[in-house]
């Protein structure tokens, strides 16, 4: 830790080659790295947008956790698709994990580096933490 700021690992293929952490926590702040729908533990993908959604969802669930954080701090949604027909699907997804206050969203039609990918999503939270 320098000065408040760490980061959170997930132990993925992508973050080592890439020199990449899945997560940066400073201060109140939280920004966790696009994430794509990959289960880490299998090492698998699903096929539909919209379990990617749902799997990469976890994922920063999982991470926001570990900063002492959750979904409902998330401030702002960057969403990378690949193909438009999945917008929807994957947009329902997001609308069942964000409630009230709903953060700001953008939605971006976009390639990944691996055919498998359909979805990735990245996030910014903000946990108001008591002062010391």
């Amino acid at each position: 830790m320098q000065d408040g700021r760490w980061t959170i690992t997930t132990g993925s293929r992508f973050e080592e080659m890439a020199g990449y952490s899945r997560a940066v926590v400073d201060g109140e702040w939280v920004f966790v790295s696009g994430t794509a729908g990959y289960d880490f533990a299998t090492g698998t993908i699903a096929g539909e947008a919209a379990a990617q959604a749902r799997q990469a969802l976890a994922t920063i669930a999982a991470t926001l956790a570990q900063a002492d954080a959750a979904l409902a701090d998330v401030v702002r949604v960057r969403v990378y698709i690949r193909d438009r027909e999945d917008v929807e699907a994957v947009s329902r997804v997001l609308g069942a994990a964000f409630a009230d206050p709903r953060p700001t969203n953008t939605t971006i039609l976009c390639g990944f580096a691996t055919p498998e990918m359909k979805v990735e999503i990245e996030v910014t939270a903000l946990v108001r933490r008591p002062r010391r």
